[in-house]
């Protein structure tokens, strides 16, 4: 009987302790983060990889589960996108053509209609960034998009269409690392 009980403890610890965090590339992504008074939950997480190098740990976060790429790149709903720092040295000029290459997929080579508001983004990343920086991506329905670097709320870009090409660098038909997005997807 001790040993059953000693069995579902177990069990018990090991779920609780999972669903805290998820660890991917030596990284522990929180299971939900807050958006304004909204829970998010983490919907999955991947790395990014350029060259075989792990640039950063990336975590989606929902309200609620969704495996549809379309429907969360579309969905005016809150959400995030946590990106830490893996790397010790991605320089700011790199983040921003990576910026501006994925913003080019996104809108399949028309990111005219955004373009002031992604140089706007882009004006965000002045410093490298560092092994275990970490990046906050936050959409509110209604107000924007809200970018934090290291905890610290750099600025707020206004606009659905904004938050659907950014989300789309992850999770668009051209996504920067299609593994990544199949880990952020939850598969």
């Amino acid at each position: 009987m001790i040993r059953k009980i000693l069995i579902v403890i177990f069990f018990a610890l090991t779920i609780i302790t999972t669903a805290q965090a998820k660890e991917i590339g030596g990284v522990n992504l929180p299971d939900t983060i807050m958006s304004g008074k909204e829970h998010l939950v983490l919907n999955g997480a991947g790395l990014r990889k350029k060259f075989f190098v792990k640039a950063y740990a990336g975590g989606l976060y929902l309200k609620t589960k969704e495996d549809s790429a379309k429907k969360i790149v579309n969905a005016d709903e809150p959400m995030a996108i946590r990106l830490q720092f893996i790397y010790d040295g991605v320089s700011c000029k790199q983040l921003v053509e990576g910026w501006n290459e994925g913003f080019a997929n996104a809108t399949m080579g028309n990111p005219g209609p955004i373009k002031e508001r992604a140089d706007t983004f882009n004006s965000f990343f002045t410093e490298d960034a560092r092994k275990g920086d970490i990046y906050d991506i936050v959409y509110a329905p209604g107000e924007g998009v809200y970018v934090s670097i290291k905890g610290k709320l750099m600025g707020t870009i206004k606009g659905l269409d904004f938050k659907k090409a950014l989300f789309a660098i992850w999770l668009g038909e051209k996504p920067v690392d299609t593994s990544l997005k199949q880990g952020m997807l939850g598969k």
